[in-house]
């Protein structure tokens, strides 16, 4: 007898484990830093060319809205970066099990939540 699978798969109501969100992350980070990296080179170059154009994204980086974007950007890099160093652990076969999946996930998060942390008080 066949097993029945749904028909109308909720995507809200599934409890997802800790490292599917953590691969979610993943890739919500790897497209926010994808997107915001040529914003990011265009105020790089604009700073370096003139000491007008390093003032300019002075003040536009010393709101605090920027500030925020600038956090959540590197909450993007740390975590992709750390994500991504889970996963290569995993394709050199460690933590390929479930406890050890969800403690490298936990790291994954604590670590990235931290720095950027950090990064916020050095910021502000």
């Amino acid at each position: 007898m066949a097993k029945k699978r749904p028909k109308h798969l909720n995507l809200i109501q599934i409890k997802l484990p800790l490292p599917g969100i953590v691969s979610i992350l993943h890739r919500v980070s790897g497209a926010g830093l994808f997107l915001l990296i040529p914003f990011v080179l265009l105020m790089l170059q604009s700073s370096l060319v003139s000491a007008e154009g390093f003032a300019a994204v002075k003040h536009l980086l010393s709101g605090a809205f920027a500030k925020l974007i600038l956090l959540g950007l590197m909450w993007a890099l740390l975590h992709h970066f750390f994500a991504g160093l889970r996963y290569l652990a995993m394709d050199l076969h460690y933590c390929l099990d479930m406890p050890q999946a969800r403690r490298a996930s936990w790291l994954v998060l604590g670590a990235s939540l931290f720095l950027t942390f950090l990064f916020g008080v050095w910021l502000w």
